[in-house]
């Protein structure tokens, strides 16, 4: 994993270009500390920059920028290819390998590309990748981002005329440090960012900077300036072809098949020249792609999980009984409030635009702690899109047909009656009778009462997506971006309804906050993750199981389940979904108070014209006085306040 950077022109570029591409990489340093190269042409328009994170092949012959053997194409190529061995074998056999000048996955794709052309090689490589391809023949380049949108590329053309350019990088800081670079905050984007935490694809905080679409490349002609998008993996198509497609086995059979292929892509994943472990909460998710690491390894695996003072965000007990039984090299370490706060301060220089799940913040914390030991981490991430393990999935395929029965006027007057006390009290008096079992329960009993009224299951997803129901209030201009934009969901509009549900959430949660947390934080601290629920194979497999094998019998993620309790006992992973939440709400009340009451001046809060002072400042004390809990409300904007209080917004204005 590394990250890449760089720029092209209508026409010959300055003599300073190489120093440009040099400040452009050095901005993300952090992703590719062991290298770095640029390759600058600058009759022809084009600059290309690159960041080693060394993982494959730690020799010379894995530098970058990278040219094929027959001189036509030069790449920067960010990311790994794990079927890559597969794919050299292919290509010798067809008489198609040149003269191999290292073991690296990045002059195997290259030589993919000589020999069948971009798109029949992406749509061979297995893996996680962002890359930039010029073109010295046909002078163009193009851009590729793997399936899932596990590596991010952020694209656009900057400036006028003469100084017109095409920017592009693995984050935006790296464009920021182009002189063409003009700054101007898209204020649609941070009203999606209010609404659902995370600025979707296409959209970025910036106007004129897209993000790539995953399974998509886009190849420009600096001269005219045109361009062409392909898709080469559609997930909405692959899901909607699964699903006329279905599994015909029993659900013992569909475990075993899902153990072998899961299994393999475990395996594949595991392929690395540096030492490797995995994120273990001792979840579902995580503890299934452990086991199958362990089956595969000859010697214990390294995993690390952090835990927390706060009991009811605690799960380090879980995941240290998990590693006990699969007999892992098992690290742990409780997390400070104070440690966990000091990381807030960093978080706008970390994510380079706004993001706003907290998350956000142990999930830097367990990376910088794995990276002491590793360069490459597995993580289970994919498990609740692919096989519905996520509450809502559950209540929706559990309830929907119940509840779109009940009259709309009851519907109507429950929503005032659930919020009549506040989630503390909840709290209070369900956490009496369930104990430790009810997790934040009062939260979740204030959010169902949003989308209790729902009169149609895409209005329920619309409201259940939106983590802030008052963002409207919130910003001063009305949110009319659509979070799904240049997608046609009408190609799965024959699977159920929760099955809707978990493919948008794949399309659309999943890069845009999973992907997006997981990918910034472990980079900040030059940690590679890997995450092979993501495998296509798995993928298809998990699209194709009928709703009713995903969740059975109550339980969501059952043939994860099954699979899991192969190797583990129940009772070590049978608890109710905790996810990786910290106390925002509380510590925003307590040590985090100052600082977010001066990140929320109304003052502070006027100047920028994004949001409304008066609703956030009403918010916030509300939120202080502890009758409501907030703190998915406040954070986005406190996320958006402090990346423009800081250097990390380039002096951008508002649109």
């Amino acid at each position: 994993m590394c990250g890449i950077a760089g720029f092209i022109a209508p026409g010959a570029l300055e003599e300073t270009a190489e120093a440009v591409v040099r400040g452009m990489t050095q901005a993300i340093a952090r992703r590719g500390p062991d290298d770095c190269g640029h390759w600058v042409d600058h009759a022809a328009g084009v600059a290309l920059g690159f960041r080693r994170l060394s993982i494959i092949d730690l020799t010379a012959a894995g530098h970058q920028p990278m040219a094929s053997h027959d001189g036509r194409f030069v790449i920067v190529f960010n990311g790994e290819i794990y079927n890559f061995a597969d794919i050299r074998a292919e290509l010798e056999r067809s008489g198609n390998a040149p003269s191999w000048t290292g073991r690296s996955d990045t002059e195997v794709l290259l030589a993919a590309v000589v020999a069948w052309g971009l798109e029949a090689a992406l749509r061979r490589a297995r893996g996680m990748f962002a890359l930039a391809l010029w073109d010295r023949r046909d002078r163009t380049l193009t851009l590729a981002r793997d399936r899932m949108g596990e590596k991010p590329l952020y694209y656009g053309w900057q400036g006028g005329g003469s100084a017109r350019r095409l920017l592009f990088g693995s984050e935006i800081a790296a464009l920021r440090k182009h002189p063409a670079f003009a700054p101007r905050i898209d204020a649609q984007a941070i009203g999606l960012l209010v609404r659902t935490l995370y600025i979707p694809e296409p959209y970025s905080a910036y106007l004129g900077v897209q993000k790539l679409m995953p399974g998509t490349f886009i190849t420009i002609d600096p001269r005219s300036g045109r361009s062409e998008t392909t898709t080469y993996w559609d997930s909405l198509a692959v899901a909607a072809k699964a699903g006329s497609d279905r599994f015909r086995g029993t659900p013992k059979d569909a475990v075993d098949e899902l153990a072998v292929i899961l299994g393999d892509a475990v395996e594949r994943a595991m392929v690395s020249d540096v030492p490797l472990g995995a994120f273990l909460s001792g979840g579902l998710d995580s503890s299934t792609v452990v086991a199958l690491m362990q089956e595969r390894s000859s010697r214990p695996v390294q995993t690390f999980t952090i835990g927390f003072d706060e009991k009811s965000y605690d799960e380090a007990g879980y995941a240290r009984a998990v590693a006990a039984h699969l007999g892992t090299d098992h690290t742990e370490m409780i997390l400070a409030p104070a440690e966990a706060q000091a990381v807030i301060l960093a978080l706008p220089d970390i994510y380079s635009e706004p993001f706003a799940d907290s998350s956000q913040i142990p999930t830097f914390i367990v990376s910088r702690l794995a990276r002491r030991s590793v360069t490459v981490s597995l993580s289970g991430d994919g498990g609740d899109e692919l096989f519905g393990g996520y509450n809502r999935h559950l209540y929706s395929h559990r309830y929907w047909g119940l509840f779109s029965r009940i009259p709309g006027f009851v519907r109507d007057g429950l929503p005032s009656v659930m919020t009549s006390l506040s989630p503390d009290t909840w709290d209070r008096m369900i956490g009496r009778v369930l104990g430790k079992f009810a997790v934040n329960p009062g939260d979740k009993i204030h959010r169902a009462a949003n989308v209790i009224a729902s009169r149609s299951f895409d209005e329920l997803y619309d409201k259940l997506i939106s983590i802030n129901p008052r963002a409207q209030a919130l910003v001063n201009q009305p949110i009319v971006a659509d979070g799904f934009a240049g997608r046609d969901l009408s190609r799965i509009a024959d699977l159920g309804p929760t099955e809707r549900m978990m493919v948008l959430d794949a399309i659309g949660y999943l890069p845009g906050d999973i992907l997006t947390k997981v990918d910034r934080a472990a980079m900040a601290n030059s940690l590679e993750t890997r995450v092979p629920m993501l495998d296509p194979e798995v993928m298809e497999f998990a699209w194709r199981l009928p709703i009713d094998m995903k969740i059975r019998g109550g339980a969501t993620k059952w043939p994860l389940r099954e699979l899991l309790h192969r190797h583990v006992p129940r009772s070590l992973v049978t608890r109710p979904k905790m996810g990786f939440g910290i106390p925002i709400g509380a510590w925003l009340r307590g040590p985090l108070r100052d600082w977010g009451e001066a990140m929320l001046d109304e003052r502070s809060l006027s100047t920028n014209e994004l949001f409304n002072p008066k609703e956030v400042r009403r918010l916030w004390d509300v939120h202080q006085s502890g009758w409501r809990n907030y703190q998915h409300q406040l954070w986005p904007i406190l996320m958006v306040q402090a990346w423009l209080n800081g250097p990390f917004s380039g002096g951008a204005r508002t649109s």
